[in-house]
C-alpha cells in the first residue's frame, strides 16, 4: 500500500511542470477553436460575396437587354428597311423616306429628315443626333448663316418682284441659283405659261426647298396668268401632255382609264393616277376642268 501511494507523490518541480503541462494543452485547445471560428465565418463571407456578384451580373444582363443595340452616327439618307426598324420607325415612315429618295432628293437636316418621313418630335429626339451629313453640306450651311447675316447688316429691305417678270440676271441674285437653275426656272416657267402660285418653284427639278425659301423672300407670284383650263374628260392625249406635269405616258393611262371606267368628277379621283403628294396634285389641279360636255 506504501508503495502504490508512492506512485501518486510529486516534488514541486513535478508539480510545476505538470502545472504547464495542463496549461499549454488548454492554449493549444482554445487556439485551435479561435481559427475554426474564423474559417468559419470566412467561408461565409464569401458566400455572401458570391450572393451579391450574382445579383449584380443579373442587373448587368438587364441593362443590356433593356439598353438594346448601339447606334452609331449614319447619314439618314441610306436607312434601310432594317436600318429604320431598329430606330423605332414605321414601315410607312421608311417608305416615305425611301420613296422620295427614290426622286434624287437628300434631306440635309433633321429637320427635313421629319418633314419627309413624319416621325413625331419624340422619336427624332432619340436618335437625330447620331445623324451625320456630308462636309460640303455642313459648310454650306455656315455660309448660308453667314450670307443671311451680311443681307441683314449691310443690304436695305429689297423690294419683291413679281416672279414671272423676274429675269435670269435677278434670279442668279439668289443665293444657290446659278446659271443653270435660273435658266432652268425660265424654262418651267415658260412651259407653264406663267407661275399661279410660288408653291410652284418646288416643282422646278434641283430646286432644293432651301434654295427656294430664299428666292421667295425676294420673288412672288403677284399677277399670275390668265390659263385655258385642260378638260380632263374629254381631252385627248397630245392636248393632255401640253400639261408640264403630265407626260405621254401618264396622259394615254388616264384617257384609258376615262373610257373603260367612265368619267372624273374630282381632282380626287383622278389623283389615283398620280405618284405625287397631295400638295403637288392641289397644284396640278389648278390647271384641270372636270366639266363633263
Amino acid at each position: 500500500m506504501k508503495k502504490l501511494k508512492s506512485h501518486f507523490r510529486f516534488d514541486k518541480q513535478e508539480r510545476n511542470g505538470i502545472f504547464f503541462l495542463l496549461l499549454l494543452m488548454a492554449g493549444l485547445q482554445a487556439a485551435y477553436f479561435l481559427l475554426k471560428t474564423q474559417n468559419t465565418d470566412k467561408t461565409s463571407s464569401l458566400a455572401w460575396n458570391s450572393e451579391i456578384q450574382k445579383q449584380v451580373d443579373s442587373l448587368k444582363q438587364l441593362a443590356l437587354i433593356e439598353k438594346g443595340p448601339k447606334i452609331y452616327p449614319f447619314n439618314p439618307n441610306y436607312i434601310t428597311d432594317y436600318k429604320g426598324y431598329t430606330l423605332g420607325m414605321s414601315p410607312k415612315e421608311i417608305d416615305r423616306l425611301l420613296e422620295f429618295r427614290k426622286t434624287g432628293k437628300y434631306v440635309n437636316s433633321a429637320r427635313e429628315f421629319q418633314q419627309v418621313t413624319q416621325v413625331s418630335d419624340s422619336l427624332l429626339n432619340t436618335f437625330s443626333n447620331y445623324f451625320r451629313f456630308p462636309d460640303w453640306i455642313q459648310k454650306n450651311k455656315k455660309e448660308n448663316k453667314v450670307s443671311a447675316i451680311r443681307d441683314k447688316s449691310l443690304s436695305p429691305k429689297k423690294k419683291i418682284i413679281d416672279l414671272n417678270l423676274a429675269s435670269q440676271e435677278e434670279l442668279m441674285q439668289v443665293y444657290g441659283i446659278g446659271e443653270k437653275l435660273s435658266a432652268r426656272i425660265l424654262k418651267f416657267r415658260n412651259r407653264l405659261g406663267g407661275f399661279l402660285v410660288n408653291e410652284q418653284l418646288y416643282d422646278v427639278y434641283g430646286l432644293d426647298a432651301q434654295t427656294v425659301s430664299r428666292t421667295l423672300e425676294r420673288f412672288r407670284v403677284i399677277n399670275p396668268p390668265e390659263i385655258e383650263k385642260i378638260k380632263i374628260n374629254t381631252a385627248t392625249v397630245s392636248e393632255i401632255t401640253q400639261l408640264v406635269y403630265i407626260n405621254r405616258l401618264l396622259a394615254q393611262k388616264i384617257v384609258r382609264h376615262r373610257e373603260e371606267k367612265g368619267l372624273f368628277n374630282s381632282l380626287e379621283e383622278l389623283s389615283v393616277m398620280f405618284n405625287d403628294s397631295k400638295e403637288k396634285i392641289d397644284r396640278i389641279g389648278l390647271y384641270l376642268s372636270f366639266e363633263k360636255e
